[in-house]
């Protein structure tokens, strides 16, 4: 097969963590060709989607104790072509949030490729639909208590009826922007003043979950099944678990909960086109559903010995055949 990543520039990524590398490195150990590009060299010509894309070949990343290691020169690139990215077998949308005006109008661009010579990971139009937080909320039974406002009074009431609460941003990531909400803080109009940019935009409010001092699980769904997950637990005095706040991971296994929520969600990320996403899951319900470029291959892979990214290729593979 031939596969194209479109990826944020290749230099910035962490070949020890980033789960596109880790997919692009599977791709080229079960035999396929592996393509690269960038939103910016993404084109329409005569009704069709196209590329500048470039061949890159990955030096493997081995394991050393509790790391990754990867070589100083870990990747080749090749020659540039300007391709259909209907030639390609599958194309995997793996740009980092945020979903600004470009990410979603390369989104558009993605939609004039043929279906029935290429699948997309994810759906453009999944994409355009699932907005990292506001996604749950069409699953209630899953989810706790949560409201989205830019209303400061809204805010209040809801966090001093649960106590404490959580703020997130709409459109952050890795745990950017996310505050701890005490309705008693001198601080909390000013919190939430900055976050909504003095009411213009909307935020996330959630009932803080004292489960996440044990930790956030990242649980990895292919086509809507469980095929992998990772406990990130707080550390210090930093409330969010995330990796990129320095959160400590550690082995992770399913509990029913969780495979009930996996279920519930699957139909519905089936029907949008989204394939590889990465929900997060705390003291059993679910917070949040990441479709752009859920992180956590390369930790699952060190902690329970397996190769996601080669079972997401191995799938990918059959699926084309099919």
């Amino acid at each position: 097969m031939k596969l194209a990543f479109i990826i944020d520039p290749i230099a910035r990524l962490d070949p020890g963590h980033d789960s596109s590398v880790a997919c692009m490195e599977a791709a080229q150990t079960l035999g396929h060709q592996v393509w690269i590009t960038e939103m910016n060299r993404l084109s329409v010509v005569d009704g069709q989607a196209w590329g500048y894309l470039q061949p890159v070949q990955l030096q493997p990343v081995t394991l050393a104790g509790d790391r990754w290691l990867a070589p100083t020169d870990w990747y080749s690139l090749g020659a540039a072509e300007f391709l259909p990215l209907a030639s390609m077998n599958a194309v995997f949308m793996r740009k980092d949030p945020p979903v600004n005006v470009a990410y979603l109008y390369a989104t558009y661009i993605l939609d004039y490729i043929d279906r029935q010579q290429t699948l997309l990971i994810n759906s453009p139009q999944g994409l355009r639909t699932a907005n990292e937080k506001m996604y749950a909320l069409q699953f209630t039974e899953a989810i706790p208590g949560t409201i989205v406002s830019r209303d400061k009074a809204v805010i209040r009431e809801f966090t001093e009826a649960k106590g404490a609460a959580v703020l997130k941003p709409l459109g952050g990531k890795a745990g950017e922007g996310i505050l701890f909400l005490d309705s008693g803080d001198r601080n909390f109009n000013s919190l939430v003043e900055i976050s909504t940019q003095q009411g213009q935009l909307p935020v996330m409010v959630q009932e803080y979950l004292p489960a996440a001092k044990q930790g956030d699980k990242r649980i990895i769904l292919l086509n809507g099944e469980p095929i992998g997950a990772v406990n990130r637990v707080p550390t210090g005095k930093e409330f969010r678990g995330n990796m990129a706040t320095g959160g400590r991971v550690e082995p992770a296994k399913l509990t029913e909960r969780e495979r009930q929520i996996c279920t519930q969600l699957a139909p519905t990320l089936q029907r949008d086109g989204l394939i590889f996403v990465g929900i997060d899951v705390i003291g059993g319900y679910l917070t949040e559903v990441n479709v752009t470029s859920p992180t956590g291959i390369r930790e699952i892979d060190r902690l329970d010995n397996t190769r996601l990214g080669e079972q997401i290729i191995a799938w990918l593979a059959a699926s084309s055949k099919a």
